[in-house]
């Protein structure tokens, strides 16, 4: 925490940036409790809303953008060099691909809200020969949800804030399996419209 606090305190919004590429590429630095401190800033007055949603956004779009060409680039053989030296184990992938294969593009909105897996969704769609235009839309607009969510939050929790880390740490994984619930509902819900159109 001391070394996140330091990051945006000395760097302000160039250190939000920073802090996400790591995270987002693959380094451990706890994401959500960034964003969190990050609100906390804002309700301090230390920083403004947007564009801390708007340094927290670029990060998160650079983080992720950068995953995305190593996996064409480099592809699986990348993942399975270095997969171990960015906390990226065999078990992720493997775990994230199955994910993956099921549901498509649309882990890339969802894998923000899903720890260890928001590393990995932007090189499988690489490894897969994602155009740009799919990758695009819905990893980032993954990342414009995830940034807003987590910066409001720490503005509304204030002084609590500190709070989130604990309930954070304790209930992620439910508050996780309800996000990603509603997703799937969501996109069977949108899939079926698809398919209605189509014939």
């Amino acid at each position: 925490m001391h070394h996140l606090s330091y990051l945006v305190s000395h760097y302000g919004y160039f250190g939000i940036i920073v802090a996400l590429i790591g995270g987002i590429i693959g380094l451990p630095i706890p994401d959500e409790v960034l964003l969190t401190y990050v609100g906390y800033n804002v309700f301090q007055g230390k920083m403004a809303f947007l564009p801390s949603v708007a340094s927290a956004l670029f990060g998160a779009c650079c983080g992720i953008t950068l995953s995305f060409l190593l996996g064409i680039k480099l592809g699986v053989p990348f993942l399975n060099k270095y997969g171990p030296k960015l906390h990226i184990s065999e078990a992720k992938v493997a775990r994230t691909r199955k994910l993956f294969d099921k549901f498509g593009p649309f882990l890339l909105l969802i894998g923000f809200f899903i720890p260890g897996v928001r590393h990995i969704t932007a090189y499988l769609a690489g490894i897969n020969s994602y155009s740009y235009k799919k990758f695009s839309l819905f990893a980032y607009t993954g990342a414009i949800i995830w940034c807003t969510i987590f910066i409001t939050l720490g503005r509304a929790l204030g002084e609590n804030w500190i709070d989130f880390r604990f309930y954070f740490s304790k209930y992620s994984i439910y508050l996780v399996l309800i996000f990603v619930l509603g997703c799937v509902i969501f996109y069977n819900f949108w899939r079926k419209r698809k398919m209605q159109k189509v014939f």
